[in-house]
């Protein structure tokens, strides 16, 4: 069944991925289209016309017959003869005029009875034609297409009937019919639609085949900067195309190799720029690090001391303190992000149960929980053991803990743990003041917060979950956030249980249970 929807889809594939089959699939939709619009209406001219032709031809045929017919009615003496005998014997004689040619037959209607060249069958005249012509005046002539029928066995024929009227006031008027026979027309009708048939089997596999010869000489040079462009992607920015074919052609190529020039020397100059912001962060905050070491062991000192200093002074030991911790902080994100850009930073890869990890984390942050008096709630769904760095996703779900709580204005912060067979992952929820969609994209910028006025007292730097993304993408792994003003965010940390295997789906939803679709 799989391999059967395979081959059925295969068009489909092809459509959609194959821009020579899209255009020969049109062309020849096109073609048909236009073959049976062009066709049809030729061949009805065509038809029409050889109809009327001999149409023609049959009316003058038959007006002169009946003229014939007449003089001899006219020059007949009618003394002691009989005008129904008279008239079969015109009739048989009009007959074997039209026959000598196999041209046409003749019906005469006599009283009761009908004269009729010999073999046909008199109910080959329509029924109708006989009503218009009894009712006409004479010298009045009618035609209608009809099928001639032969009582001699011979198969039907297409034909068409002539009718006028024959006689005069002396001995009255009778109907007289011309069957003229169409065989040869048809024939010609059938084998202008066998050559519009042919014409159309030849002509769709040619204009196929040229059209695919025309898409593959135009997307050659599209293919080629396709090549090109990967080239690129992949690394090699001295890839170019060859300048040479068509005016259009060598245009794209020079365009493309102008692109690609003016692209190299910009991710130069931005690799150079990098590697100087780099090395300036790194140089920087490696430099502070023997100052701050001192001004960290002076304040300790006098933070030790501050009890028997004036109040004043007591006070400004205590925000020194507080300040150089925080410097400090700062010192070792910048650290950290610098290993991250410059490409350095590496993973101690063990097994681990995440669940354990949280556990470990949310201990560590009861006491600031319970000064904002937040209640830390855990709900682990068995083991979630997996392979990752413990140290940074502890400070992952740390960073989580701390924003959660700070944000979460004294309600309840949850943090779930859940594992599937191919990831595990933990979700922060919270039940504070929330983010707007507008902040949860720029919620992992660095140095970005929602409120820069709000008084923070976890003295935070601005880029803890920047490194928490970093840290989360060098496991290969998802951090993303929900949030809603006034409904709290949640934050979830997905890891795949082997380093290096994508994800494809997360263990726990993005948004909180309750609030889909709100």
């Amino acid at each position: 069944m799989t391999a059967l929807r395979r081959v059925l889809g295969a068009p489909k594939r092809l459509w959609a991925n194959s821009l020579p089959f899209r255009t020969v699939v049109s062309v020849i939709v096109a073609s048909l289209l236009v073959l049976a619009v062009t066709g049809a209406v030729l061949l009805y001219q065509s038809e029409r016309g050889v109809v009327e032709a001999k149409t023609q031809e049959s009316v003058a045929e038959a007006s002169s017959t009946i003229e014939w017919m007449q003089n001899q009615l006219r020059s007949s003496d009618l003394r002691g003869t009989n005008v129904d005998a008279l008239l079969m014997t015109i009739t048989r004689e009009a007959a074997d005029r039209g026959n000598v040619a196999d041209v046409y037959s003749v019906v005469t209607e006599i009283g009761s009875a009908d004269a009729a060249s010999a073999g046909v069958d008199v109910d080959s005249v329509p029924a109708e034609i006989r009503q218009r012509v009894r009712a006409a005046s004479p010298g009045e002539i009618f035609t209608t297409p009809t099928e001639i029928r032969y009582t001699d066995g011979r198969d039907p024929e297409p034909g068409v009937v002539v009718a006028g009227t024959l006689g005069s006031q002396a001995f009255g008027h009778y109907p007289v019919y011309f069957l003229f026979t169409m065989n040869q027309e048809v024939e010609t009708a059938e084998l202008v639609r066998r050559a519009a048939l042919v014409s159309g089997v030849i002509f769709l596999p040619l204009m196929a085949m040229i059209m695919y010869l025309i898409s593959t000489q135009i997307l050659r040079p599209v293919r080629a900067a396709r090549r090109a462009a990967e080239r690129m992607a992949s690394g090699n920015l001295e890839a170019r195309m060859n300048e040479e074919g068509p005016a259009d052609t060598a245009g794209l190529a020079r365009s493309m190799n102008h692109l690609a020039a003016e692209l190299s020397r910009r991710i130069g100059e931005l690799e150079d720029l990098s590697r100087v912001q780099q090395q300036f962060v790194s140089d920087v905050s490696h430099e502070l690090r023997t100052p701050l070491t001192t001004v960290r062991m002076a304040a300790d000192v006098i933070y030790a001391e501050r009890d028997d200093l004036p109040l004043v002074t007591a006070r400004s030991a205590e925000l020194l303190n507080r300040e150089v911790d925080r410097f400090e902080t700062l010192l070792t994100d910048l650290l950290e992000i610098s290993r991250f850009d410059a490409g350095a930073a590496l993973l101690a890869i063990e097994e681990n149960d995440l669940a354990d990890v949280v556990a470990e984390e949310v201990e560590a942050q009861q006491p600031l929980a319970d000064s904002y008096g937040s209640e830390l709630v855990v709900h682990v769904d068995g083991p979630c053991v997996a392979q990752f760095d413990a140290r940074r996703i502890r400070r992952i779900v740390s960073n989580l803990l701390s924003n959660a709580i700070e944000h979460g204005e004294g309600r309840p912060v949850e943090a779930t743990v859940v594992a599937d067979d191919q990831a595990v992952a933990v979700a922060v929820r919270d039940h504070g003041i929330g983010l707007t969609p507008e902040q949860a994209e720029k919620v992992f910028d660095r140095f970005w917060r929602a409120d820069p006025s709000r008084v923070r007292t976890v003295g935070g730097t601005g880029l803890g979950l920047a490194i928490a993304l970093e840290n989360a993408e060098l496991h290969h792994g998802w951090l993303d956030v929900w949030g809603r003003p006034g409904r709290g965010a949640q934050f979830r940390l997905t890891l795949p249980r082997h380093p290096g295997r994508p994800l494809v789906r997360s263990p726990l939803p993005l948004v909180p249970e309750g609030e889909e679709g709100r």
